[in-house]
């Protein structure tokens, strides 16, 4: 029976894990945002290292558990078009056009579906049209490109062609205002969300920019008794309670990403805390999901299969639960077609699925 969540009437079924540790290929590289194309494909913006390795995109199709294909990886390491230095957000439109920002180069670079570079826009600076360690983008249903300007710590729109259209926010912590922001998402009204990183909140902005609400406030998890690190950084989540030690989620550590689904609820990926949060469309704490892959992806399976040591290693472990649990998330969507919430967990090169149950009656007769 795969692991459940159920908070206030919602029930969130633990599906599968996609990924492994890998440079290129089938896996990932530090995971710093990712977005949802059609028919159940996933582009993901890996990161890599600062030796110059692992950074790329790659285009994923999901499917049910076991059933993930690479399909292509692109914007890799290097000089020139269609090649990056910190790749960082990444966006599709209804033309399946990939837009990626790269925070080194202060660029946003254009791909059609398959990898092959378009076009690309950017200059540095901090003036109308200008950029500073671009992060997360979103397309707008008119086409145009809202860029999370981080460094600059406010919103600009561009056309497609990287025309610029407008901006809002500054340096701040007020309403409307901004300090580096991370990862954005549009709900089916065309508000803007934005993980406000350094604020350790969650705006809601009208697509004009004026604000509507704010959720979240900082407050990082304290180490409960007996419990042991899952990073240096972070101590072991063994539930999202209170009794636990964890805040409520109500409580943000540096949230890196924001996603709302079609019946408007919304997550927050709380990067400082392990862990992804889960409201109303009102801002009401809800639950939290604290990563649960008890069972390996296939591409991780594959590399155990092929490393006999790497097997041993692993029987000779206590308790393979700390491997089950998010480790700094960055990156959060929802699927409208299969109902489903992806997170990706970023220290893990993977990504975990749950699946969000509506009809929790049935849920309860089906146990």
């Amino acid at each position: 029976m795969p692991l459940t969540t159920v908070a206030s009437g919602r029930v969130y079924d633990w599906s599968h894990a996609v990924g492994r540790g890998a440079a290129r290929g089938t896996g990932f590289n530090y995971p710093q945002t990712m977005c949802l194309g059609k028919g159940g494909i996933v582009y993901t913006a890996n990161r890599g290292n600062e030796n110059n390795f692992g950074m790329h995109v790659n285009k994923v199709k999901l499917g049910g558990p076991g059933e993930e294909e690479l399909l292509a990886d692109f914007f890799d390491y290097g000089e020139g078009d269609g090649h990056s230095t910190w790749p960082f957000g990444v966006a599709t439109d209804d033309q399946d056009h990939v837009y990626v920002s790269d925070e080194w180069e202060n660029s946003i670079s254009v791909f059609d579906t398959s990898g092959k570079f378009l076009r690309k826009w950017g200059t540095t600076g901090s003036g109308d049209g200008e950029l500073l360690r671009p992060a997360g983008l979103a397309v707008e249903k008119n086409g145009n490109v809202i860029v999370v300007d981080s460094g600059n710590n406010r919103l600009q729109v561009f056309s497609p062609e990287g025309k610029f259209v407008g901006k809002c926010g500054k340096a701040g912590s007020g309403p409307g205002e901004f300090n580096q922001p991370w990862g954005i998402t549009l709900d089916k009204d065309g508000n803007i969300f934005v993980a406000d990183w350094k604020n350790h909140r969650v705006q809601k902005l009208t697509n004009q920019g004026k604000p509507l609400m704010s959720i979240g406030e900082y407050g990082a998890i304290e180490a409960p008794e007996d419990s042991y690190a899952v990073t240096y950084m972070g101590p072991f989540i063994a539930a999202a309670s209170e009794k636990a030690g964890n805040p409520s989620p109500g409580k943000f550590n540096h949230p890196t990403d924001v996603a709302v689904d079609s019946d408007g609820d919304i997550y927050v990926a709380d990067w400082g805390n392990h862990r992804v949060c889960v409201f109303d469309s009102a801002g009401n704490p809800i639950t939290s999901l604290v990563g649960d892959a008890h069972v390996l992806s296939k591409w991780g399976q594959q590399s155990i299969d092929a490393n006999p040591d790497m097997m041993k290693a692993r029987r000779r472990v206590k308790s393979l639960e700390p491997q089950w649990r998010f480790c700094f998330p960055t990156a959060v969507d929802f699927d409208p077609e299969t109902d489903t919430v992806i997170v990706a967990d970023s220290q893990r090169n993977r990504l975990q699925i749950y699946k969000k149950v509506r009809d929790y009656t049935d849920f309860q007769a089906n146990l």
